[in-house]
């Protein structure tokens, strides 16, 4: 707190050194890790199924071409403009439609920094990804949501709410933390409702996982010019230590996105990796594999013991518990077991819980724990 004096005429007044749309933000707080679990609980297994985080680890391609470039650390990193050609090519695009940073939270940073002003809205789903909802809010503009329809964004409803002052629509497809998609065709039909002036960030951390199903709709069929693309290679690829992801958009939208972005973001070693890890299909199709079977298990077994879950098109499944207390209860004594999972109430869903797939053996790992935990409540649910 500081005080301003009021026109020199002795009155004074308590000024808040932080804006309220700060002061209200929570940090965002990380999953459990390994390592603090292990410590609380005395455990020799853990599997951590909380950060949809890829259980392979890296591939090794990345990994090598990120330690060649070690020794030329003094140096300045190029500004990703190596990985944004290799996109550029392998998309059929131009360097000037393609922008890579520190993960596309690195990105969307940029997107609210350069595209937002004071009187303008931001429109989306009720519980979208929380990095969104911290990013946006920081900014102190008027944040609208629509609810979920069934865990689907309700596209119609979104649609029906862009006003005049609406400049943003965020979508992520598919969702995290729902795991749902929207379709084709919803796609189709709400942009018929988009203004060119509103710009449409759509989030596709989880594409590789949800690519191969028909009715997806792959944001490159979309070229639209108020439509930025988002990916990350911190999932399929398993790079999220690296930090490192890109976007796609108008070359008009680039060209202000990199006024304002950091000037050496991403790293060497990140876009070497990152490279690296977009020749390396091998290690991709295993990944893919490893997930759909890590889908279909914890999906069967969840709906066996009776509980709801969002159709799950990414590498995680997301349950209703009930209640905030039954989901607080499941993730404590699943943690007691050495399974971590990520209660949703930060995200704004508290009767929420969400798993990540992890290698054959921790999804087996997590059942197990699953099943205890649960009949020792005594729940029974149906549906």
């Amino acid at each position: 707190m500081w005080w301003r004096d009021l026109g020199g005429q002795g009155r004074i007044e308590p000024v808040p050194l932080v804006p309220p749309n700060i002061e209200a933000l929570r940090p965002y707080e990380a999953g459990r890790t390994i390592e603090s679990v292990r410590q609380q609980y005395g455990l020799t297994r853990i599997a951590k199924l909380a950060s949809n985080e890829n259980p392979l680890g890296a591939s090794p391609k990345a990994i090598e071409a990120m330690a060649g470039t070690l020794n030329a650390l003094n140096l300045y990193p190029d500004g990703g403009l190596r990985l944004r050609e290799v996109l550029a090519a392998q998309f059929d695009l131009k360097v000037e439609n393609v922008i890579a940073g520190s993960g596309s939270e690195g990105i969307m940073s940029n997107i609210i920094r350069a595209f937002l002003c004071d009187e303008d809205e931001v429109l989306t789903t009720e519980a979208a990804f929380i990095g969104f909802q911290v990013l946006a809010r920081s900014r102190g503009v008027k944040y609208r949501t629509v609810p979920y329809r069934d865990w689907h964004y309700d596209l119609e409803a979104l649609a029906a709410e862009i006003n005049e002052h609406t400049k943003i629509i965020y979508l992520a497809n598919p969702n995290n933390p729902t795991g749902t998609i929207f379709t084709r065709h919803q796609f189709d039909q709400f942009y018929q409702h988009v203004p060119e002036r509103v710009l449409i960030i759509l989030d596709e951390a989880y594409f590789e996982y949800a690519k191969d199903n028909p009715r997806y709709p792959d944001s490159m069929h979309y070229r639209y010019d108020n439509v930025i693309t988002l990916r990350t290679f911190s999932k399929a690829y398993g790079l999220a230590g690296a930090r490192i992801g890109y976007g796609f958009a108008h070359e008009e939208l680039i060209r202000n996105l990199l006024k304002v972005k950091l000037p050496f973001e991403p790293s060497t070693p990140a876009q070497a990796a990152g490279i690296a890890a977009l020749a390396d299909k091998e290690f991709l199709h295993r990944s893919l594999e490893l997930n759909a079977r890590g889908l279909r298990y914890l999906s069967e077994g969840l709906r066996e013991l009776g509980l709801p879950l969002a159709p799950p098109e990414a590498n995680f499944v997301m349950i209703d518990m009930g209640s905030e207390g039954e989901a607080m209860r499941m993730f404590e004594e699943l943690l007691s077991q050495g399974v971590v999972v990520r209660p949703l109430k930060a995200f704004g869903l508290p009767n929420c819980l969400r798993i990540s797939t992890g290698t054959d053996e921790d999804n087996r790992f997590c059942m197990e724990a699953f099943r205890r935990s649960y009949a020792s409540s005594g729940a029974t649910r149906t549906g």
